[in-house]
């Protein structure tokens, strides 16, 4: 079974930073750590109000940071122009209201499909690897592949929050959309929600190609630094394997 690559989210380094103003603590320095550690690649949200990640830290990320950077966006004018303008390696479009606190679901891309169709062909002309942040149901699977998204990440939020038989059938859920992902030529990958006591049944699933995982390894930081806490991750994820 191939390895299950590691992206690590550096946005809440970024919310530290914001809080009090100034440059510290670097989100660019943090995503050195986590390559250091084991990170596969670097995961960035630039939101529309800014709360965390900024243009500038899209700027350095490109310029400094030798991983594939994935670049989470709505699917606006203003960041799609961004996105073009910096041509990251991924893509990811995610559903975004300001008064949430973090992404809450997964991007209604059935419901979106026209909105989001020439989004998806600017982008895949551009050389950028679009992936779409969707719930792990065969309906988003397949506008995935109408729209021909090359990669999907399943919103694993649902399955983090649950327990006992509830978690056992999110994960089930998962697994069957993962299987249907790959059968029509779409990489799975997987976020939201994860920590080291609930990674490795999603880590197990042998279609997901890739987990995006942030705020818990930011917070974990805070008691025993990135890298460990990245380390610790990329152990859990290998053994799953």
């Amino acid at each position: 079974m191939s390895r299950c690559r590691l992206g690590v989210n550096i946005d809440h380094v970024a919310t530290i930073r914001n809080a009090r103003g100034g440059d510290h603590p670097d989100p660019v320095r943090a995503a050195t750590l986590a390559a250091e550690a084991g990170a596969d690649g670097i995961t960035a949200h630039l939101r529309e109000d800014r709360r965390h990640i900024t243009d500038r830290d899209i700027e350095r990320l490109m310029a400094e940071i030798d991983l594939p950077l994935n670049l989470e966006m709505a699917a606006t004018p203003e960041m799609l122009e961004i996105a073009l303008r910096h041509r990251p390696h991924a893509a990811c479009i995610v559903p975004e209201r300001r008064e949430e606190r973090t992404t809450e679901g997964g991007l209604d891309a059935a419901g979106q499909f026209d909105q989001l169709t020439p989004v998806v062909a600017q982008l895949h002309d551009a050389g950028v690897r679009v992936s779409l942040f969707i719930e792990p149901t065969e309906r988003q699977v397949e506008a995935a592949v109408r729209l021909g998204a090359p990669v999907v990440e399943f919103h694993t939020g649902r399955y983090a929050h649950a327990q006992g038989e509830e978690r056992t059938a999110e994960l089930r859920r998962i697994a069957d959309a993962a299987a249907l992902a790959a059968k029509n030529g779409i990489e799975p990958h997987a976020g939201h929600g994860l920590t080291f006591d609930n990674v490795v049944p999603i880590a197990a699933i042998p279609q997901i190609a890739e987990l995006n995982i942030g705020h818990f390894l930011i917070g974990e930081a805070i008691f025993t630094g990135l890298e460990v806490s990245v380390r610790r991750m990329r152990e859990l994820m290998d053994a799953a394997r």
